[in-house]
């Protein structure tokens, strides 16, 4: 599908907290796809999120990407220059810390409540389960969210995501059996923010959940592998995230259009 062919726009999504800015990209072929929410990393929304979301439409998809740190303002949260230098992490990473430090998943799940009832709305948009990918962050809000709303989903993919199998009490690894999608979990094996302790804890959650899922290790890949924008990009891991997430999404959401 040709990138002319790819609508693209910007709109506010009106939440009980504000207004969630949000980029959204599909088919401009006066046809019906089905949805995917996709989940930033904590850089934001920006330039590469946005081509990954227009990549993600090509290939026969309505997608919904919200700024889901919208509670501190409209992206850019945070002023970055992208590319980002190997040199500039540190810098960075003070800026980004209170961030984080605030998240509330809990929030978004509210959130992903109000996202799914606007892409009911959508007639671009096919009847039927949904899929979801994450990145960093957006990998476990990925995996929240087909805990929470297990009727919606049909496939959740989370790469590169930290704190999945937490020693608190809502560790997402806790409920994975009201999962009803199908999982794809991909760690990096250079991630401080998963390490060993909790991929094995995860690893056995998963088994004994009864869910579909696989789990793959990305050999010499670090936390963010999949963006191009950052130093920790792999182009080798970003093209099997590729084929990886587009199986999943074919396998498991209906694409016959309406």
């Amino acid at each position: 599908m040709k990138d002319n062919m790819i609508k693209t726009l910007k709109v506010d999504i009106k939440t009980p907290d504000g207004l969630c800015d949000s980029f959204i990209a599909y088919p401009d072929d006066q046809q019906s796809y089905p949805a995917v929410l996709f989940f930033m990393d904590g850089f934001g929304l920006r330039d590469y999120i946005y081509e990954m979301v227009q990549t993600i439409a090509a290939h026969g998809y309505y997608v919904l990407a919200p700024n889901v740190l919208y509670r501190i303002g409209p992206a850019p949260v945070v002023d970055i220059k992208f590319p980002v230098r190997r040199e500039d992490m540190p810098e960075i990473s003070q800026k980004m810390k209170p961030i984080f430090q605030n998240f509330n998943p809990e929030l978004a799940m509210g959130d992903v409540a109000v996202f799914l009832e606007f892409l009911s709305q959508q007639r671009q948009i096919l009847a039927g389960g949904i899929g979801t990918t994450g990145y960093c962050m957006g990998g476990g809000l990925a995996i929240r969210s087909a805990i929470h709303y297990p009727e919606h989903f049909c496939a959740a993919a989370s790469f590169h995501a930290g704190r999945l199998a937490q020693d608190t009490p809502d560790s997402p690894h806790l409920f994975l059996s009201k999962i009803k999608a199908e999982l794809y979990i991909a760690h990096a094996d250079n991630d401080t923010s998963m390490p060993t302790d909790q991929i094995e804890r995860l690893a056995a959650a998963l088994k004994s959940s009864g869910i579909r899922y696989e789990v793959e290790l990305y050999q010499g890949a670090n936390h963010g592998f999949t963006m191009a924008d950052l130093p920790a990009y792999n182009e080798a891991a970003l093209k099997r995230h590729w084929v990886k997430l587009f199986q999943l999404f074919d396998r498991s959401l209906g694409k016959s259009n309406t």
